[in-house]
């Protein structure tokens, strides 16, 4: 199955979600039911990418080339590398929690909502498992659709607003990377992405061709200052829609900067590296103020995942400044931890908006001035938001602290005053999901609606309990995700300080 698993892992739930629509919602339960199940056999099947990896080597593996648009000089081709391989698992392991979630949350147009997701799955995957430049961006564009979808049908009552606003942002950034492929298509006669990571290109060609990549790759993490479409997705879509959202697609931009920005236009990224530092640190300790006053659970929580976000930018960024004063082994640390605050943040958002999906589900409103004593009646619930939250801030043990504790610690190579507000994170991180907790769960029964809640189900303690392990694992033992990316990334260091003038 190594020749055609990556394919395995796109088709299957993009089949299997074509299938859950056409058994209709006279059906619901077999829809539902068909497709947890595929998202299951989709997240073990990437488990076998995991047995079969050999973390050893930066190359491409699990390779797969099938001819697609000759005249074109572009491939149908796959591969991954230690990059993409834990983003991939990510996407195909958030899938089933979103899916088990939603068993009892959706009453209109069930078949199409869990097909929808399905296809989103399958083209994410495309995404992380492109090596062909123009089929990369094809399936970003794709993956555009389903989500639209589920924020324009299945959203809040500003729904439309927030999807037009979603998918003008994320196309009009898409269109400048168009561009920019399409001009190294003509230099290079060829999107084989190998090649555009080789090719020549002069001091001016390069700076734009950063530009227009990261108009596209900025929106999507999202950067400061085209943050703002985010907290409007977030607050409209339903449950899934922001785990998702969340956990996989904002990684999406992180993934583009190593991809392309930083391999293809080395010199650029250089020259502009500390425009880009500068618009990180913003990103932290800007917004983790904005998020302090936020009264909306959802958009506190949105406002967090771009302070968590611009670590991620942060430290993809500083390798430059690092390798400035000589030290390569604080470049990859910081490289590695942009990677370990992906795939962190991915399960601890998710979960922390599966929790205000929770309570959503009970009372209607996200208001955080409606809530106050959640623990007294509901217990188990109540432990686990406390756990996400204490993660959130980056608590010593979970997922949380160890991608930004290995950002900040590589800053010191970089200057002190990074190093310092790099740091703020860690306080305002703690101050604003330490405030919601406290408000949200904490203290004596602020009402009756409060008063009157049931405790979590046996499904949503599996949907938290599984996420919760994961944030706990990956917190305690992070040496094979770290060992499996070095590689990749150090060979990426390479690319970015080969000059290419």
């Amino acid at each position: 199955m190594n020749g055609s698993l990556l394919s395995l892992l796109i088709w299957m739930p993009i089949i299997g979600g074509v299938v859950v629509m056409l058994v209709g919602d006279r059906r619901a339960t077999l829809a539902k039911s068909l497709a947890i199940a595929v998202s299951l056999a989709t997240f073990a099947a990437s488990l076998g990418l995991i047995s079969d990896f050999d973390p050893t080597l930066y190359t491409m593996q699990f390779v797969e080339r099938l001819e697609w648009l000759p005249a074109l000089h572009s491939n149908y081709a796959l591969g991954i590398d230690g990059i993409a391989l834990p983003l991939i698992v990510l996407t195909t392991f958030s899938t089933i929690p979103v899916l088990v979630a939603s068993w009892e949350n959706v009453h209109k147009r069930v078949s199409q909502y869990y097909g929808a997701f399905l296809l989103l799955e399958g083209l994410m995957v495309a995404v992380f498992s492109a090596t062909d430049a123009l089929l990369f961006y094809v399936f970003w564009e794709a993956m555009l659709v389903p989500m639209f979808i589920i924020i324009g049908v299945w959203g809040g009552q500003r729904r439309v607003y927030a999807t037009l606003k979603f998918f003008l942002y994320t196309f009009l950034g898409s269109v400048l990377m168009l561009v920019a492929l399409v001009y190294l298509y003509l230099k290079a006669h060829t999107y084989d992405m190998a090649a555009l990571w080789a090719l020549p290109l002069s001091q001016p060609e390069q700076v734009l061709i950063f530009l227009a990549f990261f108009a596209a790759f900025a929106v999507k993490v999202p950067m400061v200052p085209v943050h703002t479409w985010l907290p409007d997705a977030h607050v409209e879509a339903p449950t899934g829609g922001s785990v998702i959202l969340a956990a996989i697609m904002l990684k999406m931009g992180g993934f583009g900067f190593l991809r392309f920005c930083l391999p293809v236009t080395p010199d650029a990224a250089r020259e502009l590296s500390n425009l880009i530092i500068v618009l990180s640190l913003i990103a932290v300790v800007y917004i983790g103020l904005v998020a302090l006053v936020q009264k909306d659970m959802k958009k506190l929580i949105a406002y967090s995942s771009i302070a968590h976000m611009g670590f991620v930018t942060l430290g993809c960024f500083l390798a430059y400044a690092i390798a400035t004063h000589g030290s390569t082994v604080g470049s990859v640390m910081a490289l590695s931890g942009a990677m370990v605050q992906m795939i962190s943040h991915g399960l601890i958002s998710g979960a922390l908006f599966l929790c205000v999906g929770v309570l959503y589900d009970r009372m209607h409103t996200r208001e955080i001035g409606a809530y106050g004593g959640v623990i007294n009646t509901m217990p188990l619930f109540g432990a686990f938001m406390v756990f996400f939250g204490m993660s959130n801030a980056g608590l010593p043990g979970t997922s949380g602290f160890v991608g930004e504790f290995m950002v900040i610690l590589a800053s010191f190579h970089a200057g002190f005053w990074i190093t310092v507000l790099a740091g703020m994170t860690l306080i305002l991180g703690a101050a604003y999901t330490l405030w919601l907790v406290k408000r949200v769960v904490l203290g004596p029964v602020a009402n009756e609606d409060v008063a009157h809640l049931t405790d979590v189900n046996v499904r949503e303690w599996c949907v938290l309990a599984v996420l919760a392990v994961a944030v706990l694992a990956l917190g305690l033992y992070p040496k094979p995700l770290i060992d499996a990316m070095e590689p990749t990334l150090a060979h990426l260091l390479s690319q970015m300080l080969t000059t290419k003038l």
